[in-house]
């Protein structure tokens, strides 16, 4: 049985999962809007991940035996001024997502609940790559902005395609 602090945090966080998922929806829409299928690609494969986040933290509270609860979510970030600020916006979220992935840590730590505590470890390992990908591709972007087919050949040099991790914890339903 989780701490029910932890699970109160870990509903919210799936709520959390599920917007980052469609704002990298709308961020992929917008690239693919512009003929940019790398960088459209990109995102729609980060979208799935977040997805899945969502869904690692789904199967944990039903093998938990906890209620799961799916938050209602705001609309996603749909305009963007260039290709720079979606990235820019992509950043920030990931930054945020590290912050919430530390305080749910915090919070199963400071219950002495161990298995939640460990559930979380992956989510910060997964969180460094996350931003740092983040954080090389608006370096990118930025140097690039103005020459498109650049970014694009970036994304499919740096794209290693899909890759399984072993230690990642179980999707719901896959």
């Amino acid at each position: 049985m989780a701490a029910p602090a932890f699970v109160e945090k870990l509903q919210e966080q799936i709520g959390h999962e599920f917007a980052a998922h469609q704002q990298y929806v709308a961020i992929a829409t917008y690239y693919d809007a512009l003929t940019m299928p790398q960088m459209a690609a990109l995102f729609y494969a980060q979208a799935l991940e977040e997805r899945d986040h969502a869904m690692m933290m789904v199967q944990y509270l039903l093998d938990a035996d906890e209620q799961v609860v799916i938050p209602a979510l705001d609309a996603p970030r749909m305009d963007f001024a260039d290709v720079v600020s979606p990235v820019e916006l992509a950043l920030a979220q990931e930054k945020r997502v590290t912050e919430q992935i530390n305080e749910l840590t915090r919070v199963a730590r400071e219950a002495s609940d161990f298995a939640s505590d460990q559930f979380m470890q992956w989510f910060i390992k997964e969180q460094v790559e996350e931003v740092a990908t983040m954080s090389d591709l608006l370096a990118v972007v930025t140097r690039s902005k103005d020459d498109l087919e650049r970014i694009e050949d970036w994304v499919a040099r740096e794209d290693s395609g899909p890759d399984s991790d072993p230690m990642a914890p179980p999707v719901a339903g896959a």
